[in-house]
């Protein structure tokens, strides 16, 4: 006998991996009567041990091997058929079969294990050097039901390492893309900040009325590349695990710091008409500039879904457990169908022509709202479209 290769050493630890591996062997020797049971592993090569109980001291023992010219099993492997012989010598068609003459065997039974996409494992074997009576179908049916029981968890543990393997295959990939996103998302902010501080600088000269309407053009473009960009950079830190980063160190006020967001906007949109009401005795202690993105996203999904003309309201009010801001828009009500996912990565609803964006808006303004403790709500009915962002107290 010699150590089976390392090809075959994953067999065995498949086989110790089964729960009732032991169990079945146990009940193999007594639904036989035989003292020797065996799962074997069993290819054209050789034929290996995988689990073993011995009680009449054969001396096989798992990983052991056996040569595969010298076993019944390597006959099954090409007819895979049942085996059944109650007495060797009294036999006619193996009492002069040299596996029973090599090991001494009086009686044996072996069943071959067969998994689900019909490949051949092995076999599950019993063994006497004494005469049992097993060749009747009480005894055969048990061992094909203990066999396929084995085949089973084999295929199981397969399944499952399939399921690993693609499961791991595609986080990797899932972070290489995030990581590609973050990378390019930084590298753009430069290219982007430098055009939008130069036509700042050709808006302040003397243009005239074409160029002027061109630099606007420009300066507007920006403007809006930097938000996705924003979006983007947000979205990728949140799945690799970082999530929206908070920083409570405020330069500005709440109050002017919204001023700045509604201007940026205006500045994208000249004809928009904004309402803000803000009223608090509290300072609300957040992160000012990520509550002015949140406020961002909201207003910027308002300004391109609702009713040109019609003015947007926000609010930013103090409750007894809180703060409240209120965002609200005239327009079409959003599909009943579409609310569920608004708040979900890439969630866009209808798309008219002419709109832009990576539907990561909301979402980001979500994981603003979670980060700070809150939570974002929408409601649509009747023409008037309304987002509430609850912040702690």
């Amino acid at each position: 006998m010699s150590d089976p290769g390392k090809h075959i050493l994953k067999d065995i630890e498949r086989v110790s991996n089964i729960p009732s591996v032991n169990h079945i062997l146990e009940l193999a020797c007594e639904t036989t009567g035989m003292g020797f049971a065996a799962i074997a592993r069993v290819d054209e090569f050789s034929w290996v041990a995988c689990a073993t109980l011995d009680k009449i001291g054969f001396g096989l023992h798992a990983g052991g091997e056996l040569k595969l010219e010298t076993t019944i099993c390597n006959e099954i492997m090409q007819h895979r058929q049942v085996v059944v012989i109650d007495q060797v010598d009294q036999d006619p068609l193996y009492k002069d079969h040299h596996t029973p003459k090599i090991y001494g065997l009086q009686s044996y039974i072996s069943v071959p294990i067969i998994l689900k996409n019909g490949s051949f494992f092995g076999t599950l074997c019993a063994i006497d050097r004494v005469p049992a009576k097993v060749n009747n179908p009480k005894v055969v049916n048990t061992l094909k039901l203990f066999a396929e029981l084995i085949g089973f968890h084999l295929d199981s543990q397969e399944q499952l390492a399939d399921r690993d393997r693609t499961i791991a295959k595609e986080r990797s990939e899932a972070e290489l893309r995030e990581q590609f996103i973050a990378m390019l998302g930084h590298d753009l902010r430069n290219p982007v900040s430098a055009i939008s501080s130069a036509v700042q600088l050709q808006l302040k000269g003397n243009l005239d009325e074409r160029n002027q309407r061109l630099a606007q053009i420009i300066s507007d473009a920006a403007v809006r590349t930097r938000g996705l960009i924003d979006n983007i950079l947000d979205f990728a830190s949140g799945k690799l695990g970082s999530g929206i980063v908070l920083n409570y160190d405020n330069h500005l006020s709440l109050e002017e710091t919204i001023e700045q967001v509604i201007t940026e906007l205006k500045m994208a949109w000249p004809d928009i008409i904004i309402n803000k009401n803000i009223t608090y005795t509290d300072i609300p202690v957040v992160d000012n500039k990520r509550i002015a993105q949140l406020i961002s996203n909201i207003l910027s999904n308002a300004i391109t879904h609702g009713s040109k003309g019609k003015p947007i309201a926000i609010d930013f009010t103090q409750q007894e457990k809180g703060y409240l801001i209120k965002i609200s828009n005239d327009g079409t009500p959003i599909p009943k169908n579409i609310l569920p996912h608004l708040f979900k990565p890439f969630s866009r609803g209808k798309v008219q022509p002419g709109q832009q964006g990576l539907g990561l808006g909301l979402y980001i303004a979500s994981e603003i709202a979670r980060a700070h403790g809150g939570f974002i709500s929408v409601s649509s009915i009747n023409e008037r479209t309304c987002f509430e962002v609850k912040l702690p107290g």
